[in-house]
């Protein structure tokens, strides 16, 4: 073994400690439930784990599914598939109406050396699929299943109804997609488009004087498959290749689709073909069993419930999405992962973004997904070169943006601009927590300690002692803000990297000729920069204006140098968090995800709750995901943590179970959850109180627990089911500490439970009751899908206006401005569906009546019993309501108000938007300007029989109806 004093290490290859995390499940060791714990005076307490099974597995997060019952119409409303590397997106193409599976792959990218990561080596867009219907996609019934990983339902056409199935292989880079189509639609195909191999950042800024345009892609393809190589001007490059097969029923259309990239060599078409190849080989089950079996494994390692049906479903979805997006053999993950939509950051963002997406990985025990920990590993040799040549005999740097390679642009000099210098070091801050929940000395020798010791060191080339005898440092930047001397993200970097280092030598029994000065810097380091409003950017920087980053508050979260729970601390932090949010204009989603864990420290659950919904009100996108110019993963994904954070906490030397439960989690189960310390916590609250706190330990490490069960406790061994084998006899010893408090002496391996003194009866890991009922992700209609049977009615004989033109210059004139909607942009004529509602749609012949305005026509109906009335219409002039009159068999009448938007506005009544053009007809031709026809539910009284509808009598502004449907029901 080399000295790890000067930084030098043995391969990762000559090493099994990442291999044995990446093992997973097997890692835990952890036993079936249930498991009894030893009798004693108060009984026997067994632990039953109710969701064990697959089954209960199944069922639990079949209600944590995303569904979709409105057409997807772009990424952010999309269903989304992946397996670390390739990923898909499904939703309707804007110009085809037919359905899209936009397909992509982290390992894609560009390799010039530009010397901008968000240009010459940036990530590209690889292409999209169109299915090939007779009809426009009009209607889908969707369920992204989080259990199986798989896209099924139905998309409904114009012409015709198809089902669907749809998965991205766990382990195998192949996207599987089938049809299986109606009478009305045989004909499917698939068609495939490649986006240019140029940076999305190139949609925001010119690039570089010296970035080549790469070559154009060659696309070869049949009703039977295809081919699609793009070379790369750098070398290499990647490939779509794709297989259409029929099924044994002679009527599904099956995709299997590869991509694959190489690089230098253009080897990529032989991977993609051989991938494509080999699944198409194998029955289509077979692969469906495989990918299942890889996902049924991954969720049963730790558990989580609460009782906010829209929390618990994000919770679960983000899991599946970590799962998506990365894996540990596979690039750290970027911005927006495989899921490239127009975005200027193309690549990997080191001063928040990374730090931010692996919190997650800890808690859940989901080591296979730690690309980090591999990527830092692997490529320490970039990192010495991310600084100027004069530093890179001791020290290491990564600057903003990189690529899987790690290499970025030099990390400049502090004092000599605004350079950013300490993202390697908060990096490295991931990295030990890992260790600190696996207590993995391998990790912490040949990973943590020698990276840590180089970021580190950087900084002592520029660190000065002052007048004040105190420690300082130059310029640098905090992120995003403003550049500061004694800038508090460093300074609070430097503190926990020096704290860190010494503790690790000194549990590595490693004398470092480093000590005296990691400890001078803890001794003189100057004191974090603030004033009467709380932490400032740095000594000559306060926070004047709005900042979406939490960079200056590094000191309280996640590094927690400062403690909140003593009383000038606290002060600090509260007098912070509040001046910090209380700016607005800048602040962004993960400002709340900060935020809600800062409060989340404090104990402080209802403003940590209040946080996390305003992330999910006003940030977060119908299918989970978020963006801000472009897909950015780490935010949601941190919301996630904000409730580990929430749940159970473990910085310090404490573990702590439920410190920042929110009011309204009267009710909330944890089962394996990792803490520091490598601790498996279990625990139980029912009805506002702690019912059980079960703790494993996997390294024999002290423990001192926060318990949160009132009044005295009592602690017991459990005893591992089948055989009630003890890791030991020894007595049990355990000693209250006061305040809820407790250390217990607990051996590697040995398992206890603390309890109510006075409680004895059998415990459960369960669900818990929902008492905050949501609508599910994915992208769920705003209007209800009809209870009943629906009558369409046909308006023809009413209808006295022309709002349709086929060509120019328009021939009708819907808003009396000569603007119509265009022809060729409408549903065709005859049945529509929309929203669960079968509607009559009017055809569109030039000098054809198309609508019925509000002049008080009379519509006759079906006579019968109904309980709503549905539309299809708009307005122009403005928005409207007004009142319809009902008239009803027993020679009763009524009055329905019937609200409708103007027809170029976003819905103010609640609508469902039926039908959006790119642009509308004018006299002068077609003007970029979208125009909508809305889907209006009005209800009526079911008690009696219905006759006609008179509609409003008004001119200004003017409503109209292009069609009317009638929902049956009593």
């Amino acid at each position: 073994m080399t000295d790890t004093r000067n930084g030098s290490v043995e391969p990762l290859g000559r090493r099994g400690f990442l291999g044995t995390l990446a093992a997973g499940a097997a890692v835990l060791g952890l036993p079936s439930l249930a498991e009894a714990a030893t009798p004693g005076e108060n009984g026997t307490v067994v632990l039953h784990d109710r969701v064990a099974s697959h089954q209960a597995w199944a069922a639990y997060l079949r209600e944590q599914d995303m569904i979709w019952s409105e057409v997807p119409t772009g990424f952010y409303e999309s269903p989304f598939l992946g397996n670390g590397g390739l990923g898909a997106a499904v939703f309707r193409d804007t110009n085809s109406k037919r359905l899209k599976i936009e397909v992509g792959d982290t390992r894609v990218r560009d390799h010039q050396k530009s010397g901008d990561v968000r240009f010459g080596t940036a990530r590209l867009r690889v292409g999209y699929f169109i299915v090939q219907t007779e009809g426009d996609l009009v209607e889908v019934d969707l369920r992204l299943s989080l259990w199986n990983a798989e896209l099924t339902g139905t998309i409904t056409t114009t012409r015709g109804t198809l089902k669907l199935r749809a998965f991205v292989h766990a382990t195998k880079d192949v996207l599987v997609f089938s049809l299986t189509p109606d009478a009305e639609e045989k004909g499917i195909a698939f068609t495939f488009t490649p986006y240019p191999a140029k940076s999305t950042t190139l949609l925001y800024e010119k690039g570089p004087g010296n970035l080549r345009v790469n070559p154009e892609p060659t696309v070869e393809q049949t009703p039977e498959g295809g081919v699609c190589e793009q070379p790369l001007d750098a070398g290499g490059g990647h490939a779509t290749v794709w297989q259409v097969v029929t099924g044994d029923d002679g009527l599904t259309r099956g995709l299997v689709a590869s991509v694959a990239a190489s690089f230098p060599d253009p080897t990529a078409v032989d991977t993609a073909r051989s991938a494509v190849a080999r699944a198409a080989r194998q029955p289509v089950q077979r692969l469906r069993n495989e990918h299942q079996k890889w996902w049924h494994d991954f969720y049963p390692r730790s558990f989580v419930a609460v009782p906010d049906a829209r929390l618990q479903s994000f919770y679960w979805i983000q899991l599946y999405k970590m799962a998506c997006i990365t894996r540990r053999n596979l690039p750290v993950t970027t911005t927006m992962a495989q899921w490239i939509e127009r975005t200027p950051w193309p690549a990997a963002w080191w001063n928040l973004n990374i730090q931010l997406t692996y919190w997650f990985l800890n808690p859940t025990s989901h080591f296979e997904l730690d690309s980090l920990t591999r990527s830092l590993d692997e490529h320490r040799e970039a990192l010495d070169k991310n600084v100027l040549p004069a530093y890179q005999h001791d020290s290491a740097a990564i600057n903003r943006a990189g690529q899987e390679d790690l290499v970025t642009s030099p990390v400049g000099v502090p004092g000599i601009g605004t350079p950013e210098v300490g993202n390697l070091t908060w990096a490295m801050h991931n990295v030990w927590l890992t260790y600190r929940h696996t207590m993995d000395e391998d990790l912490l020798r040949y990973v943590v300690f020698p990276i840590l010791r180089r970021s580190v060191n950087y900084y002592f080339h520029f660190l000065f002692e002052g007048a004040d005898g105190r420690l300082h440092l130059p310029t640098t930047l905090s992120p995003e803000y403003a550049g500061a001397k004694d800038c508090n993200y460093d300074l609070a970097l430097l503190r926990w990297g020096c704290t860190t280092l010494i503790e690790s030598a000194h549990q590595l029994s490693i004398e470092d000729e480093l000590l005296p000065k990691w400890q001078d810097v803890l001794t003189r380091l100057v004191d974090p920069p603030q004033g009467p409003d709380g932490l400032w950017i740095g000594a000559d920087r306060q926070l004047t204006d709005s900042h979406r980053h939490y960079s200056h508050l590094l000191w309280f979260y996640p590094l927690h140098l400062l403690d909140p729970t003593e009383p000038g601390n606290r002060d600090l932090l509260e007098r912070s968090l509040k001046h910090w949010v209380g700016f607005t204009g800048a602040l962004q989603g993960y400002t709340f995800t900060g935020a809600a864990s800062m409060s989340a420290s404090m104990g402080k659950g209802d403003d940590a709750l209040n946080y996390l919904d305003t992330l999910l009100d006003e940030f977060v996108q119908p299918n989970t995901m978020y963006r801000e110019s472009g897909p950015v993963l780490e935010t949601p994904l941190s919301g996630a943590q904000v409730m580990h954070d929430m749940l159970v906490q473990s910085w310090g030397d404490t573990v702590r179970v439920f410190p920042a439960v929110p009011g309204a989690w009267q009710d909330a189960q944890i089962h394996n959850l990792r803490t520091q310390g490598a601790f498996m916590v279990s625990a139980r609250r029912n009805g506002g109180r702690t019912e059980y706190v079960r703790v494993r330990s996997l390294a024999g490490e002290p423990l001192k627990l926060a318990h949160s069960l009132e009044g005295p406790v009592t602690v017991r061994r459990v005893r591992v089911a089948p055989d009630g084998a003890s890791p030991t006899d020894r007595p049990l010893s355990w000693q209250d500490l006061g305040d809820g408090v407790i250390s217990i002496d607990i051996d590697k391996g040995e398992d206890v439970i603390v309890l109510a003194a006075d409680q004895a009866s059998n415990q459960d890991v369960k669900p818990v009751v929902i008492s905050r009922r949501a609508k599910p992700w994915g992208f769920v209609g705003v209007l209800p899908r009809p209870e009943g049977p629906v009558v369409p009615v046909d308006l023809t004989a009413v209808f006295d206006n022309d709002g349709f033109t086929q060509g120019t210059p328009p021939d009708g004139n819907f808003d009396g401005s000569g603007y119509t909607y265009p022809a060729n942009e409408l549903p065709p004529a005859g049945n529509f569906r929309n929203g669960g509602v079968t509607f009559l749609f009017p055809g569109s012949t030039d000098g054809a009546k198309n609508n019925v305005t509000s002049r008080g026509a009379v519509i006759a109906v079906p006579h019968g019993h109904y309980r709503g009335l549905r539309l299809l219409g708009a307005c122009h002039g403005g928005s409207v309501g007004a009142d319809a009159v009902a008239a009803y068999a027993d020679g009763t009448t009524g009055t329905v108000k019937i609200s409708l938007t103007d027809w170029g506005r976003t819905p103010a009544y609640g609508e469902a938007v039926a039908v959006l053009t790119t642009q509308r007809i004018g006299t002068a031709g077609p003007q970029n300007f979208p125009v909508r026809i809305f889907h209006q539910v009005v209800d009526l009284d079911p008690a009696r029989e219905l006759v006609s509808l008179k509609l409003p009598n008004q001119n200004y502004p003017l409503m109209h109806l292009f069609a009317m449907s009638l929902e049956s029901g009593s």
